[in-house]
């Protein structure tokens, strides 16, 4: 495609606006990424160069540096995330920095953000090219139909590019006023896909593991605040940015670890292990021991999670090989390989222990109903035997 003096380097205003969008989320990208993420049915990313190319030529991005393998890293300009801002429909005041700098060092961690929300949103791929129309046939007799050309048939993905934020503040108030006390990696509202909130955070194992689990702790703290509202009743300050999870307890976290060619097997399973074990307070909710209810011999009881943390661990290889809908998320006391919304739930939560305590209210109700006819019956035979004779009167003594 031609260029013109305006955009020599001949893109489209559609994917203009898919750069400045995917910018806009991501914040730091390669061309590649941004091909993968918004349009994955384009036989190349050539497109995307050449929006970027263009943009940059309109000071709306600019490239500092290159990732590792050697692709150049786009970033918008402050004129550019105002642009970007007008495609996502976002106040100016959500989209964050400009990540300027982030560059230079090839920026590994946001190259692994990315590719985490690239593999979770799976964005279908489209036709790229015309399909020729077909004269209809006078009696239907194929099964199924074939796919348009060039459609990618795989798993389906959860939320589209709007669905993300990523570099995320959760400010904890302090003596000095309101401070970043965890900043999220990335943050998924995907409501269609039964995930209200689902805070991200993605872990390239170079740092400690206790490093990392601090986190956590830092994640409770912001979700145990609470704000008055105008009539006086508390609620968690969390839920004046992000809708309720229709579920017990805190919002869900997930650890998307990433160990590439560094950390091995073992080594992995040895991390996640030591991270469980590092916040099971924050994860494991608190035992009530209800008993198995009046007259009952079964000693029975719950967790609480109302402060709570549902932790997720996945890794980005099984994320990218299935899917996010399939069984790679890993709940932190659940012990298995689940898929989300198992993984989310709680089995052995208080609404568990009393669907049991129903269960042997009403098999006590059965035994009781038995006891009682085996008593009406035994009654009935008792009252249908004939009446013993009279004993003959005794005789009067002389």
């Amino acid at each position: 495609m031609g260029g013109s003096r305006t955009y020599p380097y001949g893109s489209t205003s559609a994917v203009r606006a898919r750069v400045l969008a995917a910018l806009g989320v991501l914040k730091l990208a390669t061309a590649d990424q941004m091909h993968r993420l918004m349009a994955p049915g384009r036989k190349d990313n050539r497109a995307f160069r050449n929006a970027a190319l263009d943009l940059a030529r309109h000071g709306l991005a600019v490239s500092e540096g290159s990732a590792r393998d050697g692709n150049k890293l786009w970033n918008l300009t402050p004129l550019g995330l105002d642009a970007a801002a007008e495609v996502l429909d976002r106040p100016v005041g959500e989209m964050g920095g400009t990540a300027r700098g982030a560059a230079r060092s090839g920026a590994p961690h946001a190259i692994a953000v990315n590719e985490t929300v690239i593999a979770i949103t799976r964005t279908p791929a489209t036709a790229t090219r015309p399909v020729p129309r077909q004269q209809p046939a006078p009696t239907p007799t194929v099964p199924e139909e074939e796919p348009a050309l060039g459609l990618v048939l795989e798993t389906p993905g959860m939320g589209w590019i709007g669905s993300w934020s990523t570099e995320v503040p959760l400010s904890l108030p302090t003596s000095r006023g309101n401070r970043a006390g965890v900043r999220a990696d990335a943050v998924l509202q995907a409501p269609e896909a039964g995930l209200p909130v689902l805070f991200v955070e993605v872990d390239n194992c170079t740092e400690s593991a206790g490093t990392l689990a601090a986190k956590f702790e830092k994640y409770l703290r912001y979700f145990r605040l609470k704000s008055k509202n105008p009539l006086g009743s508390e609620s968690p300050v969390w839920r004046t940015q992000y809708p309720s999870t229709g579920r017990e307890g805190h919002p869900p976290v997930v650890v998307v670890f990433n160990p590439g060619t560094r950390t091995g097997l073992q080594a992995l399973k040895n991390r996640m292990n030591t991270v469980m074990e590092l916040t099971r307070l924050v994860w494991s909710g608190s035992y009530h021991g209800a008993g198995g209810g009046y007259g009952a011999e079964e000693r029975d009881g719950y967790y609480g999670y109302a402060d709570a943390i549902p932790l997720l661990f996945t890794t980005l290889d099984r994320l990218q090989t299935s899917g996010p809908r399939e069984a790679v998320w890993w709940r932190c006391g659940h012990g298995q390989w689940e898929t989300l919304p198992d993984a989310l739930a709680n089995p052995d939560d208080h609404d568990a222990w009393y669907a049991r305590d129903e269960q042997r209210r009403r098999q006590r109700e059965e035994a009781e109903q038995r006891r009682q006819q085996e008593w009406a019956a035994e009654r009935e035979h008792w009252a249908q035997e004939p009446a013993p004779e009279p004993e003959p009167a005794p005789e009067a003594a002389p």
